[in-house]
């Protein structure tokens, strides 16, 4: 019983992004604008889909999947920065952080393939488009949109569970913003080579694979663009799957770095700031990239607008 109290205390404590109180201030200001946009940007996503029936289509459903995701995802995360940015009590309790990791991780897998999905969904559409809607039919969408929760929930689980078994005797400060596996294995007083085996193994079936075949669907759909005469549509196509590509290799990229990358090799302080682009920066920039560009969801918005303003006229009259 001593054994385990000392190993698996009641609280950890986060040190954070920063304990220099100017940076402190900075990032919060800065969180909590990030973290407004991201909720404002995938509400209103998920607002528009929903009422708007001409996007009632494969893309948007995946799209409002993404967002709910990043909705979540970012709630998971940058609440527990911000209070713990002005609070002195730095402590995380053994549940919380149990429960923030687990969700970080089912979120952050579910989107990884959710990504992989959209991309065939973009090649099937380009490339194969008579048959599109065919494939792509409602119930094949469900189907497939439920692999990536599965797959994640299931990982999620296994990492979670082989984490908090090991012991923990070194510190119970972790050197992080949140509860992140990766800090876990710097303050384990047990050489935790199970547990990098088991991550390398995930990361590289679920983040490496997934990247892997959204890269293949975009090499696809670029040399399908290629072969398109109108100088103007191959412009407006590159443009759309550059963006998207952006947003895909910020992500994928900055998970292989962290859950990748042996430890040895491993900054904290480059750990951190990495963190941050795909808890914080990718929630944010993936409605405005999937979604806010597009003409579509623009043409959606301001129909939306013009008709609750002709509502609003009639009440007043």
């Amino acid at each position: 019983m001593e054994n385990s109290n000392q190993t698996l205390p009641s609280y950890f404590f986060l040190i954070g992004l920063s304990t220099i109180p100017q940076i402190q201030v900075i990032g919060f200001l800065l969180f909590m604008v990030m973290y407004n946009i991201t909720l404002a940007g995938n509400c209103l996503l998920l607002i528009i889909v929903r009422i708007s029936p001409t996007l009632h289509t494969p893309m948007y459903f995946f799209l409002s999947n993404l967002s709910f995701i990043d909705i979540c995802f970012s709630s998971t995360i940058v609440p527990v920065i911000l209070i713990n940015t002005i609070s002195t009590d730095k402590s995380i309790s053994v549940g919380g952080c149990v429960f923030q990791m687990f969700c970080s991780l089912l979120l952050g897998g579910t989107e990884c393939v959710l990504l992989a999905i959209m991309a065939y969904d973009r090649f099937v559409a380009i490339c194969r488009p008579l048959h599109y809607s065919s494939i792509m039919n409602m119930r094949f969408c469900v189907v497939i949109a439920l692999i990536p929760w599965i797959v994640a929930f299931i990982n999620s689980s296994i990492q979670v569970t082989i984490t908090w078994r090991l012991p923990f005797c070194r510190t119970h400060h972790l050197n992080h913003f949140f509860c992140e596996i990766p800090a876990f294995l710097r303050i384990s007083c047990k050489d935790p080579w199970l547990n990098e085996v088991a991550m390398y193994v995930a990361a590289g079936t679920i983040i490496l694979s997934s990247f892997l075949l959204t890269l293949i669907s975009y090499i696809y759909i670029i040399s399908t663009i290629l072969k398109i005469r109108s100088s103007q549509g191959r412009q407006t196509v590159f443009s759309t799957c550059t963006s998207h590509l952006t947003v895909v290799a910020l992500y994928y990229g900055t998970l292989m770095s962290i859950y990748l990358q042996p430890r040895s090799s491993h900054s904290v302080e480059t750990d951190k700031t990495v963190s941050v682009l795909y808890t914080v920066v990718t929630p944010m920039l993936n409605p405005i990239i999937y979604s806010i560009r597009n003409k579509d969801v623009k043409k959606c918005i301001i129909k939306n607008i013009k008709n609750q303003a002709k509502l609003s006229e009639n009440i007043l009259k």
